[in-house]
This record gives C-alpha cells, structure tokens and sequence, in this order.
C-alpha cells in the first residue's frame, strides 16, 4: 500500500509542476535577434537496427537468421570499376546506436598545407560521435562477380567476417569533398 501511496503522491507533484512550467512565446525583433548566437548544422542521434531477424526474402539462397544453411541479412554492393569485379558488404545485421553526429557545411579557404586556397569553396563536415554502440553487429566483406547472388553464374569469395560488439570512441570530423558541377 505505500508504495501505491508514494506513486500517487509523485504522479501529483510532476503534474503540478509541468502545469506551472508553461510559458509565452513572444516574437523577437530584429535588434535583440541580433545579440542571440548559435550554430548552424544538423545534430543527429539514433538507434538504427537491420536484419536482426531475418529479411523477407525467402528462397533457396536466402533464409532464415536461424537456418545455418542460408543467408540472412542486409547486402551491399558497390563496383570499384566500370569493368571491374564487386566488393560487397553482405549479411548485415545487428544493431547499433549513436548520439551527437552532427551535419554542416563548411567552407574550405586556408589550410591543408597551402591546398585549401586552391580548394576556395565548401565542403559538407560529417562531425564523429562520441560514442557508437555496437549489439551483435555482423557482416561478411567479399568479392563478387555479379551484383546479385540469385543471378546466373554468381560466384563470391567472402574475405573477412566481422562481429562487433560494445563500444566505440569516434572523435572528429570527416569531410566530403564535392566533385563535378552541381
């Protein structure tokens, strides 16, 4: 019975409080706009998961997760080449999270030993968490002749297999730099 009591009590207190807590939002001219700084971007956190199931793909390659004679998970392939072979991420799955990636653009004018002047123009900056976490994450790193498995004549070499558990410490940024005429 107390511990009904206290909740109750508890319940009353927060309810009372956000009601008091209410304020009004007044328009700003352009004066007192003016003294008010902050920072342009995009703050991004997220809990991101894939496959960590199965996909709905059900055939004679693909199965699922429990099933150890099929694959299961997420692919991607990407080609190096026009004529080239495929490097393919396949069998992603798991899940991981992360809070504080941040999106803005930067302008590139000086540095990088004397290249940025020659840059002169801006770049999108890709500033790192502090922290992902990892759950199960798995995903195989492999070569392949054709982009999809259920294609005549496929063949892959897996490479590496990877599983990922825990934490990670990413600090900095990454920069992407434009190419070709927007």
């Amino acid at each position: 019975m107390k511990g009904r009591h206290c909740r109750a009590v508890l319940t009353t207190l927060v309810m009372c409080g956000a009601a008091q807590a209410t304020a009004e939002l007044d328009r700003l001219n352009d004066r007192d706009l003016s003294d008010i700084s902050g920072q342009g971007g995009i703050y991004l956190s997220g809990d991101i998961s894939i496959n960590e199931m199965g996909g709905p793909i059900e055939n004679s390659y693909f199965g699922r997760c429990d099933d150890p004679d099929k694959k299961c998970g997420a692919r991607l392939a990407y080609r190096l080449k026009e004529d080239g072979g495929w490097m393919v991420l396949d069998e992603i799955r798991g899940n991981f999270s992360f809070e504080g990636l941040t999106l803005r653009v930067r302008t590139i004018d000086s540095g990088f030993g004397g290249d940025g002047e020659l840059f002169s123009r801006d770049v999108m900056e890709i500033g790192l968490p502090n922290v992902v976490r990892y759950n199960d994450v798995r995903f195989k790193i492999a070569g392949s002749n054709l982009p999809r498995p259920t294609a005549p004549g496929f063949r892959q070499t897996d490479i590496l297999a990877v599983e990922m558990q825990g934490e990670v410490i990413m600090e900095g940024n990454l920069l992407v730099f434009p190419a070709g005429n927007p």
